[in-house]
């Protein structure tokens, strides 16, 4: 008995001693002071860093020292936004400069991945999507949040040279981040010389930029756009326009172009959406471009807009992996029962006299899928990334120092009520590798399909972040860098991960004549 006693007392030590250690080495001495971590299912994490000081439409500052320590054990503010519920200062303030790291061995000099949420240029949260189990992928996982909408792209400059940078801070303040990164990583285990940024939607657009952004050069090495090509089409004339136009709303002059500062956050948004309204016009939802309160090119800050078709020249050696989800924004028309013909007839508001062209091209593309949902899948194929893709791929595939990798994703989901298909985000719980999170939205007769692609697609990001080579053990034959020529595509799906060859350019290219008038018409009255 005394020797049970023994061993269990021993056993508790050694347990408390564990933690005692874990909690210790959660304490970081970084440039701004000491943060403290928690474990977040096995990993060491720290939550809520402050990154920047903020001053309404001023580029971000340093944030002040502090000497002790600092608890970073929450998810820090968000930034300002529409949101349908009340919020504390503490979950949503302009105060929003606040970085997350998790990692597993703060000895180790591992790969960084840097997460831009989505949400676009406008709303959305790192909280959305927690590093800890990717983390466990031999990788130091960073994300952040910072201005968004109005406050972070509000272009002032024909105020005077003050506000020059205020149209960009929302992406000057991701720049701080990387510094941050630079400066403080290789304390947790990360290599400040081998930074991917990715992102996908908003974030992906996010990426996009930073990869045409002179202050950014350096700072990161690799780039993943996820689901992310809808264009930015505001120019520096837009963007000042629209300044002017909320100065006009709030009924502030130039001369006086301070007290801004003092208006709410409730009265700047809602003078923002009557000044867009009275200018440039206001963006349609799923529209398959965006212009208003987001980046503008200035020539200095940011070079020019991704995507269009290319990146800025500072960005040739960044190897990039793109690619897209099967169903991205369509309406999900996969618990309806639609006839052939009915499909048909909806298609032709759109195709018009290419209908029938459209119907073979996607048959002869996808013929597995010529059977079973064949109505539903003509209908709710991404009609707004793939074809942007495409053209960006083929602009810069073998074109630049570094290489290309392009994927598309179609895992599809089902749950309780039946198949949902893989819609814009769904691939981000696999990519984080945290399905678990939502085991309860997923059919348990899937699970185990499911549990492999997230382990599969999360050791393919892991693997790019590491040597810029996405090839894992998983994909059998080697996935080359993608030219215009070879049209190489791994498909994300299926029973394992397989390669394509220029499969939907045709699907894709009549997708692109019919969806893409509203953009074809601005870039023509533009000229």
């Amino acid at each position: 008995m005394k020797k049970l006693t023994l061993i269990l007392f021993t056993l508790l030590m050694t347990l408390l001693t564990a933690s005692a250690q874990n909690e210790n080495k959660a304490i970081i001495n970084t440039t701004c002071g000491p943060v403290s971590g928690i474990m977040q299912e096995g990993t060491m994490a720290w939550l809520g860093i402050p990154y920047a000081k903020v001053e309404r439409f001023m580029p971000p500052q340093p944030v002040k020292k502090w000497k002790s320590v600092r608890k970073c054990d929450k998810w820090g503010p968000m930034t300002m936004q529409q949101q349908n519920r009340p919020m504390t200062e503490e979950q949503m303030s302009e105060n929003c400069c606040v970085l997350n790291v998790w990692t597993t061995d703060l000895k180790a000099r591992k790969p960084v991945m840097f997460w831009l949420h989505g949400g676009g240029f406008d709303s959305g949260t790192s909280e959305w999507d927690p590093g800890m189990c990717l983390a466990k992928k031999d990788v130091v996982v960073v994300s952040i949040n910072h201005r968004l909408n109005i406050l972070g792209f509000l272009d002032l400059s024909t105020c005077g040279k003050k506000y020059k940078y205020s149209g960009n801070v929302g992406m000057l303040d991701a720049v701080q981040a990387l510094e941050w990164v630079r400066d403080n990583i290789a304390k947790f285990g990360g290599d400040p010389n081998n930074v991917t940024i990715f992102g996908e939607s908003g974030g992906g657009g996010k990426v996009g930029t930073l990869m045409c952004m002179p202050k950014a050069k350096g700072l990161f090495h690799k780039a993943i756009i996820m689901s992310g090509t809808i264009l930015n089409v505001n120019t520096k004339a837009m963007t000042e326009e629209l300044g002017e136009a909320v100065l006009k709303e709030l009924g502030i002059d130039k001369k006086n172009v301070d007290k801004i500062k003092n208006v709410s956050y409730k009265d700047l948004y809602a003078a923002g959406q009557r000044a867009m309204a009275a200018s440039i016009g206001t963006r349609r939802p799923g529209t398959p471009m965006m212009w208003g309160f987001g980046p503008t090119p200035d020539g200095e800050v940011l070079l020019q807009q991704p995507f269009q078709p290319a990146f800025a020249s500072i960005s040739d050696d960044i190897p990039l992996m793109i690619g897209t989800t099967f169903n991205e924004l369509q309406r999900s028309r996969y618990t309806q029962n639609i006839t052939f013909e009915q499909a048909r007839t909806e298609l032709q508001r759109t195709f018009g006299d290419e209908t029938d062209a459209y119907i073979s091209a996607f048959m002869e593309t996808y013929p597995d899928k010529s059977i079973g949902r064949l109505s539903q899948d003509l209908l709710c194929i991404d009609w707004l990334f793939r074809p942007k893709t495409i053209i960006t791929a083929d602009a810069i595939g073998g074109k630049r120092k570094a290489d290309t990798y392009v994927y598309m994703y179609t895992v599809g989901e089902s749950d309780n009520r039946g198949y949902k298909g893989c819609a814009h985000g769904s691939e981000l719980k696999y990519c984080f590798d945290v399905l678990h999170h939502y085991s309860n939205q997923l059919s348990q007769s899937t699970l185990d399909t499911n549990k492999y692609w997230a382990d599969t697609m999360s050791d393919i990001w892991a693997k790019f972040a590491h040597d810029g080579n996405p090839n894992t053990s998983s994909i059998s034959t080697a996935w080359q860098p993608y030219t215009k020529e070879n049209g190489e595509l791994l498909e994300i799906g299926g029973d394992k991960p397989a390669l394509r060859h220029n499969h939907d350019r045709k699907l894709e290219e009549i997708i692109n004549r019919h969806c893409f008038k509203q953009l074809d018409e601005f870039k023509a009255s533009h000229r």
